[in-house]
């Protein structure tokens, strides 16, 4: 199987070459086109009932779509349903946490369930994170382009809750104001924080969909 993302990073699509037989999982409504080599079917996202329950929780569907090269060699085309990146993380028995929409499509073997975390709700995130573990590619959508942080052992790094996209699982993280004081914080118009500490690797996004909203707001009509 070969993954080319095309079009980044502002309308990044994922293109995947398949052999004969293989499978490859995404979100439901992920698909661009496809060549009719290519058999689509639903399945559950996670591991039985409460795994895909689970899965939900987080902000992912409760279905998976698997698409298998069942006719020969194919040609499938991906896309996240808001403009931005595509990332690619490759997995070797390890485990990444993302937030809610962030997962894109990934390896059949991965497992995703999801973690509450009140820290992320405080932030004014998803309770939830997902949980994404196993072995093989998986592939992450952001709002803007992507960029990394690789972390060393007590590194600390600061990221507004608003670009967080994923980060590796085990970092130890905590929320607080972006300065000292409330009206601080009010005044240079940045809000709440999370502060990293390594080893580890933040996925980041360089847009923040909330605040993009909030500017859009004022020019949407008002209900009667």
């Amino acid at each position: 199987m070969i993954f080319t993302i095309e079009h980044a990073p502002v309308y990044a699509s994922l293109r995947v070459d398949m052999n004969q037989g293989e499978s490859f999982r995404a979100e439901p409504g992920a698909m661009l086109s496809m060549t009719p080599s290519i058999e689509l079917e639903s399945a559950m996202a996670g591991k039985g009932l409460f795994g895909s329950i689970k899965a939900a929780a987080s902000g992912e569907s409760i279905f998976a779509s698997i698409y298998t090269a069942v006719h020969g060699q194919g040609e499938l085309y991906l896309a996240p349903t808001h403009p931005g990146d595509i990332a690619r993380v490759d997995l070797n028995n390890q485990t990444i946490l993302a937030f809610g929409g962030a997962y894109l499509a990934g390896d059949v073997g991965l497992t995703l369930s999801a973690r509450g975390s009140l820290k992320s709700m405080i932030s004014g995130s998803d309770l939830f994170l997902t949980v994404i573990s196993g072995t093989g590619p998986v592939f992450l959508s952001s709002f803007g382009a992507f960029y990394s942080k690789t972390l060393g052992v007590g590194e600390p790094y600061v990221v507004d809750t608003g670009h967080i996209v994923a980060f590796t699982d085990g970092m130890h993280y905590s929320i607080k104001t972006a300065s000292r004081g409330l009206f601080s914080s009010v005044a240079t118009g940045e809000g709440l924080v999370c502060m990293f500490s390594g080893p580890g690797t933040i996925w980041m996004q360089t847009r923040n969909i909330k605040a993009f909203a909030s500017r859009l707001a004022p020019y949407m009509p008002s209900g009667s």
